[in-house]
């Protein structure tokens, strides 16, 4: 069946986001790329005409080059806080003298931050070696040589303006309000979703100061653990993440067990440790030790929780610098292959990418999802509702998993803890039937879907593609793709289950209507109305679920006293005496 899945469209939806995470492709392809989008979807013999050799050498880097393109970035990369009158011309005229500047950009979060990307690691050195430990007059430093550093300047005067002036980039998604009536003014709800998107989405340098992050974490676990490496998993790096999302690591600790030395001479040294009583309580002490040194040591990092009676220990805190919020956990090698089976997805045809993003945006404005753990719907969660459905259509957008893991090479075979992880690596080889769906079409039936679905008897399964009988009572059962002997949505209850699918319904009713998905003119006031996508993500439509629950229950009601009424009236005289 996998064979059936045209390389065309594995060319043209995956070449975009492949070059947005590949910063040094050529400018005229990606920008070839976004005009093929902003018109609509473009067929398979222009996309391929216009883009092909690009799409096929770009579609051969793998999900773990990028990753490790990346970590070399920030490993070259340092962060530095500027005074806000900073002169733009004279600040990288002062770092460039300790070598090339590959690429830098500023943004402001609590106060205005400079990353600088060096082409080599020796001018990091470099301009440590130029660093003083600041002497406090009431306080004592930890005098711990971090690449966070700060920019004193004897200069004074107003902010720079004019060609010297910093500018910075923005970390933060846009506010409801300013999206909406960006929405509004598209003119299909294609493009609605697209709009949202591009808006939402992580940015390039986002992702870079991300990376950077985990590199700062690990020159504090590198004391301890000289060949460890902080990868970012989640929505960091499976092309998923939105604009204030949390940044979630873990330690990766496999290099440091070494090589089989034993071959040739029959010798072999290896290394006294600790023996602890299992794998999770050494996971714990780990983190414990890292932990107390990210709150002791690493500056920028406050509100250090460890949290590791959890079923993944894990130590929380957030980087003031970026603002971003941080959870790092050890060896979570299965959260990594999550990570790069939804990046293949979204690789593989675009409109996954953007019925997620309009999917998610309407959950969170519906209050079906929500930041603070709970028994909500989770963001994975409706990233396998999206996945499955599209696995549903006919044509297929969608392969399976196991087809992904029939395509797999034999440098491809991962096995985790005994759970099966393989997939192909090369996207070359995965072929796609031709579905032409506009996303509008697919957004209504997803919806549609979704409100008629049978959560009640039926399980989720991406692996296979297809409905299971449900293996156990919990509302809601989506069966994790690699241990698939755990429900990934176990946390959500029966309402908010019913929530979520009398909202898919109400959404349904609202593209059925056809009222609102019509773009109309702007009023005297030269206010657009809110239509299609925008129209979704209204308070008007919980309110109108909300009256409609009202009146469902008041006629319950209702039903139930005439039931009693009529049960009443069978009653004999004497039994009525008697009562």
């Amino acid at each position: 069946m996998a064979a059936c899945f045209s390389v065309c469209r594995a060319y043209v939806r995956g070449a975009d986001r492949l070059l947005r995470l590949c910063p040094r492709c050529e400018l005229q392809a990606q920008t070839g790329l976004s005009r093929l989008h902003r018109t609509g979807f473009a067929t398979a013999a222009q996309a391929v005409s216009n883009t092909e050799q690009t799409a096929v050498s770009d579609a051969k880097e793998s999900f773990s080059l990028i990753q490790e393109k990346r970590h070399d970035q920030a490993e070259r990369s340092v962060l530095i806080n500027c005074p806000p009158n900073t002169n733009k011309k004279k600040f990288l005229a002062y770092i460039s003298k300790h070598g090339d500047i590959r690429n830098h950009f500023f943004y402001e979060t609590y106060g205005i931050y400079a990353v600088v990307e060096f082409s080599s690691r020796d001018s990091i050195s470099s301009l440590k070696e130029n660093c003083t430990i600041p002497s406090l007059q009431h306080e004592a430093s930890v005098p711990f040589k971090s690449r966070l550093l700060t920019l004193s300047s004897t200069a004074t005067g107003k902010k720079q303006t004019g060609p010297n002036a910093i500018k910075c980039h923005n970390l933060t998604p846009p506010s409801f309000d300013k999206l909406i009536n960006q929405l509004s003014k598209q003119e299909t709800v294609d493009q609605q979703m697209q709009c949202l998107t591009e808006a939402c989405q992580l940015t390039e340098e986002n992702i870079s100061l991300r990376f950077l992050v985990c590199s700062l974490l690990r020159d504090i676990a590198a004391a301890y653990f000289p060949d460890c490496i902080i990868r970012p998993f989640g929505s960091t790096v499976n092309s998923f993440g939105k604009l204030g999302c949390d940044l979630d690591m873990f330690l990766d600790l496999d290099a440091v067990s070494g090589h089989d030395q034993s071959k040739g001479s029959g010798l072999s040294l290896e290394y006294q440790v600790k023996r602890g009583a299992s794998e999770r309580n050494v996971t714990q002490s780990i983190l414990s030790v890292i932990g107390e040194c990210v709150d002791v040591f690493s500056p920028g990092c406050v509100g250090v929780q460890k949290i590791l009676n959890a079923r993944c220990p894990l130590v929380r805190f957030s980087h003031q610098p970026s603002s971003f919020r941080c959870d790092l956990t050890a060896n979570n090698r299965v959260a990594m292959k999550s990570s790069e089976m939804l990046f293949i997805y979204g690789s593989l045809d675009e409109r996954l990418r953007f019925l997620v993003f309009t999917i998610r945006y309407w959950a969170r404005a519906h209050g079906i999802t929500n930041s603070f753990p709970g028994a909500w719907i989770t963001n994975f969660s409706l990233t396998m509702l999206v996945v499955f459905f599209l696995q549903q259509r006919t044509p297929a957008l969608l392969p399976t998993l196991n087809q992904l893991r029939d395509l797999a090479g034999p440098s491809d075979k991962c096995v985790i803890e005994g759970n099966d992880c393989t997939m192909v690596t090369d996207l070359s080889k995965i072929t796609l039937q031709q579905n032409t769906d506009t996303l509008e079409k697919l957004l209504q039936e997803f919806f549609e879907f979704y409100g008629s679905f049978d959560f009640g008897k039926s399980s989720i399964n991406i692996r296979k593609g297809r409905e299971q009988n449900k293996p156990e009572t919990s509302a809601m059962h989506i069966q994790n793709p690699f241990e698939t002997d755990l429900n990934v949505s176990r946390n959500v209850n029966s309402s908010q289950l019913q929530r979520f699918v009398t909202l898919c319904k109400e959404s349904a009713w609202i593209f059925q209507s056809g009222d609102m998905l019509k773009r109309r003119s702007a009023s005297s006031s030269n206010k657009i109305p809110q239509w299609g996508v925008a129209a979704l993500l209204m308070p008007s439509v919980t309110k109108s679920v909300e009256a409609r629950e009202k009146r469902n229950r008041r006629k319950n009601e209702r039903t139930a006293e005439r039931i009693m009424s009529v049960l009443q009236s069978l009653k004999s005289p004497a039994e009525a005496g008697e009562a």
